[in-house]
């Protein structure tokens, strides 16, 4: 009995020898997997390193450019944001029409300011001949010039303009010379030759710009003795006490136009160098009824002047101002083709 519990006992100590042994002997097998299970998340989460500068590097140039603006923005809360824009707008942009029917003088459908001491009878000058005719020939008939070019408008049709406004542009494509590209395509289409000069003559210096275009007339008819009618294209400013900006306009054919009016110069008040200035008046007054017949409300009334305005180079002289700087674009070039289409009908009915 006792050999049989004996041999039990050794057979089961044997067994327990037998287990240990073999563990003993596979333990290099037994590390070397649990070492390759550690080492594969390693190389998993190196790899994931790797990848993350390259995925930041792609969202980096999806981005937009970073503008000052940008950072503005994005930088301050929504209410210091909205204090930011409304700091940007310096004033408004008001609509405003100047009736020509309000002047206190007027006859037929001329329309007169009167800012001199001389009495004037309109019906003298709406009636009376003019010295000259247009000749439809290979000849230059009009000058268009621009004693202030950079005058210029705005570009959008917001009810306010901002800091960054400026009135005034060398951009041909904004300023008067646009306007009078498009007068003299008008009047060169109908026949009359129409030269434009896009000299800038407040450009660099504002001061002693009529001097400078008084230079480039006298050069023109020096060299084109034809010329019979000169046309300085300006625009006008109108700004209330509190900083907005007046804009004039009015409505032809369904669309918004920028009001104009012809500035004209007499000898009287302290200009006595001017002995001609009726006959430069004349065809004013009747450019005037030409256009109010034609385009009702367009011209604001015609102002008469105690100046020169170089009008005195030639007895065709005129001075049109076209809207202020609160006018769009969009509104002056559409009134310089209606004051084209009036000065192709006055020119060809002078012959």
């Amino acid at each position: 009995m006792k050999s049989s519990i004996l041999r039990v006992v050794l057979v089961n100590f044997l067994s327990i020898c037998l287990i240990f042994l073999c563990g003993f002997f596979n333990k290099d097998a037994f590390f070397s997997k649990a070492q390759t299970n550690i080492k594969e998340p390693l190389k998993n989460t190196a790899s994931s390193k790797a990848e993350t500068p390259q995925k930041e590097e792609e969202k980096e140039e999806e981005k937009p450019q970073e503008t000052s603006e940008n950072k503005e923005t994005e930088s301050k809360p929504q209410e210091e944001v909205k204090e930011t824009s409304a700091e940007a707008i310096k004033g408004n942009i008001i609509s405003q029409y100047n009736s020509p029917y309000s002047a206190k003088d007027s006859y037929d459908a001329v329309y007169l300011k009167n800012s001199t001491p001389l009495n004037i009878r309109i019906k003298d000058y709406l009636e009376g001949k003019i010295n000259f005719s247009i000749a439809k020939n290979a000849e230059p008939q009009v000058l268009i010039l621009h004693t202030h070019a950079t005058e210029t408008f705005k570009t959008d049709d917001k009810p306010y303009f901002t800091e960054n406004f400026s009135s005034r542009s060398l951009n041909e494509a904004q300023n008067m010379v646009s306007v009078g590209k498009i007068v003299a395509e008008k009047l060169n289409s109908a026949g009359i030759v129409t030269l434009h000069s896009a000299t800038l003559h407040d450009y660099p210096s504002y001061t002693k710009s009529y001097s400078r275009s008084a230079e480039t007339v006298k050069e023109y008819l020096q060299k084109y003795p034809s010329i019979k009618v000169v046309l300085d294209l300006h625009r006008d400013a109108v700004t209330k006490e509190n900083g907005d900006k007046v804009k004039l306009v009015t409505e032809i054919g369904g669309k918004k136009a920028a009001q104009v009016m012809l500035v004209m110069g007499s000898q009287s008040g302290s200009v006595t160098n001017f002995p001609k200035w009726e006959e430069n008046f004349k065809l004013a007054v009747k450019l005037q009824n030409v256009m109010e017949k034609n385009y009702p409300t367009l011209a604001r009334p015609l102002m008469l002047m105690s100046k020169n305005y170089n009008q005195s180079l030639t007895t065709g002289s005129l001075l049109l101002e076209f809207g202020t700087d609160a006018n769009t674009l969009e509104e002056v070039h559409y009134s310089a083709n209606l004051v084209g289409d009036c000065l192709v009908k006055l020119l060809s009915d002078l012959n």
